[in-house]
This record gives C-alpha cells, sequence and structure tokens, in this order.
C-alpha cells in the first residue's frame, strides 16, 4: 500500500449549477457528467440541461435543454454527443461553438418504453464512445453508444439493450441488440489488419481493411444473452468474439478497456481482474476483492472500474457486501482501493481511495478519480478528487465538502508544458450530500476546476 496521499486543500474555481435533490448515505445512479474539449468544459445535469463553459474563466458559452436527464457525453469533431436517462433515451449531438443542435436519435425506438414508473424502467443511455475522423473516411467520425431498459413484474426481471453506430450526420450504420444488461463500452485503435487475408490475395500481409475492436461489458446476463463480454467489430456490429468468467448467477462484467489487442476486463463474477488477449485468450488473472472471511462474515466487493495503457493495467473497487445479507458492519481491506499492475500481471502498487467512484478517467501517465460517499463509514473526508501518478502511486487529494461523482482531463500541450504531470486542468461535478445519520448537508451542484501546478 503507498503512503497516504497529500490533500490540496484549495476548493478550486467554481461555478453553481442549480439546484438538484440531496444524495444520502447511499450512492445513487449517475446524475451528472462533464467531458473536456477544446478550451471548454461541458456539463450535462440532471434536469437535463447541457452548458459548455469556457475553460479559463468558467463563463457559459452556451446552454440547451436536452429531452432527459443529462448523464452520458463524448466529443465527437466538432461536436459533442449526450445520452441521457429518460422517456426517449435521447442521443444528440450539439456544435461545440454554438450549442445548436446537429441531430438527434430515440434510443427508446430499439429498447423500448417505460413500462412503470421510477428511474430505473426509463431508457438509459449507458456509454457512448467516439472515433475521430482522423482515423475515419467521415468528415466528423463516428460515435457508438449503448443503451438499455429495465423492466420488472413481480420476480420477473428482463432487460433490452441495443448497441448503436452513427455516422456524424446521425445516421445508424448497424446495430447489435441483446436482452442483457450493458454496463461499459470501450473502443480500441483502428488497426492495419496485419495477418488476416480478407482481401483474399492469400498473403496475409494486411491489405485487408482495418478492424476497430468495440469492447461491451454486460453486468446483469439472465436471459438469452450469457456472455458477460462481447468484442464487436466497430465497422460491421459483427461479433469477433465474446467472453464470461465463467461463474455462477447472473452478474457478469464490471467494465472493460481495450488498448491494442488487449482487452483488460473487471470482473463482478469472481471479483478478479484480467487481462485478455486476442481473441478472449487469458493472459493473466489477479483476485482484487474476493470472498474474506472476516469475523464470522463472508465479505466481497465488486471491482467496477478499470483502465490500461501502453504499461498498465488500474483497477478500481466499490463497496463492502456479505455474501449471506450484502449488509455488514465490516469492512474488506480491499474496498475503494486502486491497484495498478504491470501489463505481465506484476503488481505495480496500490492506494485507497476511501469513497465510492462512479467513474475514472485517466491519460499516458495519470489516473483521476472522483469520490463519493462510503456508506458505511460516512466520513465527508472521503469526499473529493484523486490524482494519481501511474507509476509510482504518487498521489493528491483535491478536497470537495460535497462529493465528486464526474470528472474530466485537460492535458497541457507538449511544446509549453513544464510541470510534472500530464494533466493540465481537471473538471469534476460535485454534488451536495446529507447522511441519513447526521444533521449536516455537505457541498452543493458545483463544477470545480484545479489548474495543475
Amino acid at each position: 500500500m503507498n503512503a497516504p496521499p497529500a490533500h490540496d486543500t484549495r476548493r478550486g474555481r467554481c461555478v453553481w449549477l442549480g439546484e438538484i435533490e440531496h444524495a444520502r448515505s447511499r450512492q445513487l445512479w449517475s446524475r451528472s457528467c462533464v467531458q473536456a474539449v477544446a478550451d471548454l468544459l461541458v456539463v450535462g445535469r440532471w434536469d437535463g440541461r447541457v452548458t459548455a463553459f469556457d475553460r479559463d474563466s468558467l463563463d457559459p458559452r452556451w446552454t440547451v435543454d436536452h429531452h432527459g436527464r443529462a448523464v452520458t457525453m463524448a466529443p465527437l469533431s466538432d461536436r459533442i454527443v449526450v445520452g441521457s436517462r429518460g422517456d426517449r433515451g435521447t442521443i444528440a449531438a450539439y456544435d461545440l461553438d454554438t450549442g445548436t443542435q446537429c441531430w438527434q436519435y430515440e434510443a427508446a425506438t430499439d429498447v423500448g418504453t417505460a413500462t412503470k414508473d421510477g428511474i430505473f424502467a426509463l431508457p438509459y443511455v449507458v456509454a457512448l464512445e467516439s472515433e475521430p475522423a482522423a482515423s475515419l473516411t467521415h468528415d466528423h467520425g463516428r460515435v457508438y453508444a449503448v443503451a438499455q431498459r429495465y423492466e420488472r413484474d413481480g420476480e420477473h426481471r428482463r432487460w433490452q439493450s441495443v448497441v448503436l453506430a452513427f455516422d456524424a450526420d446521425g445516421t445508424v450504420d448497424w446495430r447489435y441488440e441483446t436482452d442483457a444488461s450493458p454496463i461499459a463500452l470501450s473502443l480500441g485503435d483502428r488497426t492495419a489488419g496485419a495477418g488476416s487475408d480478407e482481401d483474399g490475395d492469400g498473403d496475409g500481409d494486411g491489405d485487408a481493411k482495418p478492424n476497430t475492436p468495440l469492447a461491451v461489458g454486460y453486468n446483469r446476463c439472465l436471459g438469452d444473452h450469457d456472455v458477460g463480454l462481447v468484442v464487436l467489430d466497430a465497422d460491421s456490429g459483427a461479433v469477433n468474439w465474446n467472453w464470461d468468467p465463467g461463474t455462477d448467477g447472473d452478474r457478469r462484467v464490471g467494465d472493460v478497456a481495450v488498448h491494442g489487442d488487449h482487452v483488460a476486463v473487471a470482473s463482478h463474477g469472481d471479483k478478479c481482474g484480467y487481462l485478455l488477449g486476442p481473441g478472449g485468450e487469458e493472459r493473466w488473472r489477479v483476485p482484487l476483492a474476493t470472498e474474506t472471511d472476516i469475523e464470522g462474515e463472508t465479505l466481497y466487493a465488486y471491482p467496477n472500474h478499470v483502465a490500461i495503457g501502453d504499461d498498465h493495467v488500474a483497477f478500481v473497487t466499490g463497496n463492502t457486501y456479505a455474501v449471506e445479507s450484502r449488509e455488514t458492519a465490516s469492512r474488506h481491506p480491499n474496498e475503494h482501493q486502486i491497484a495498478v499492475f504491470d501489463t505481465d500481471g506484476t503488481a505495480r502498487w496500490t492506494a485507497e481511495i476511501r469513497g465510492y467512484a462512479h467513474e475514472i478517467a485517466t491519460t499516458a501517465a495519470s489516473v483521476v478519480i472522483p469520490c463519493a460517499q462510503n456508506f458505511r463509514v460516512r466520513d465527508p473526508m472521503t469526499h473529493g478528487v484523486r490524482h494519481f501518478d501511474l507509476e509510482t502511486g504518487a498521489g493528491t487529494v483535491l478536497e470537495t465538502e460535497g462529493i465528486a461523482t464526474a470528472v474530466a482531463l485537460e492535458s497541457p500541450s507538449p511544446s509549453t508544458s513544464t510541470a510534472e504531470s500530464d494533466v493540465n486542468t481537471i473538471g469534476a461535478v460535485e454534488e451536495p450530500v446529507e447522511y441519513h445519520d447526521g444533521d449536516h448537508s455537505y457541498g452543493e451542484y458545483a463544477l470545480r476546476t484545479w489548474v495543475l501546478e
């Protein structure tokens, strides 16, 4: 375990985002998102508003009303694509300069509309990934989306989900549909197709068309679809290969990340981390927060996030649960922890993050984690944004009074930067929280930014 990170007591610059219901002791679903693109920080809010703020001054450039709750986004050339949780599961692209809507699509067309009241019954755009125009023939690139809808009738639960590929004008190129619950989407780099012979000339010399892997992680599999990871061809939507942890029960995968010809997987099935090679070949497996007996209880924690780069794989775990009741007063020793490994599976370092992470963001040398509440401890000192050096594990905590739920990174220009870190600006969404056994509320609904020295 690394030494505790230094605390940066600066609260950063701040702009208020409006009103939102206070979170309580247990973490909620994603309610906000933020993306750094060009000279902007674009924020999606729970009331559906999307605002582009000037990264330096935090002055608003434009605001639009997106249909539904704006909870995920991805940059696409001169546009920002936003996905929502709402009655239509709206996906829309907006011009970065003006906020003008370029196109809109309703994922409810594919997954259906809500059959009951309640947030979990609504169509939900889980994740977006974009491919820049530089690697395609398209003028503005392509964007991929994964959406789902959940319904429950007594003891019967079912999901409908779809992966969609959009051209720059919003045209759907292809769709891949299942009856499982997707949780993650990761797009790999476009490759030269070396070693394949799709061109038919028999030489296997890479003349074949490029192939871009698009990995889809499925968390719950209760129907006909029964694998936790599917890797698609991003150009056609055809299945390249699939993989599953092979565990009992319906929980399978918590997150996936693609880099080169490798896919890293955070497994909910056995609470382990995996690195897979071409075709799903298992390169290595490491226990992260596996079942552990403590004071007469068997405890575990889910690995919820994974990131992969040239020389590292990083996993982040979540809350402690007990096998028999899920409720416990004890804590798994590896809960709320980041563990970083070399690509050969050798452990590099671990560190506590202390609170629940809704997401993580990485650069080549850094990982940044927004930390919300730890519902078993309920200590406001867990709130904040944690920034780690991927090589050494050296870390800094950027404090927030409320819980940090979303984060975006802006890297310095290589020609002008003198900073040790490859992160120049961190933007994070803070949300207010009020614990059930306390009489004080912490924080506000705000965008905070820090410029690193």
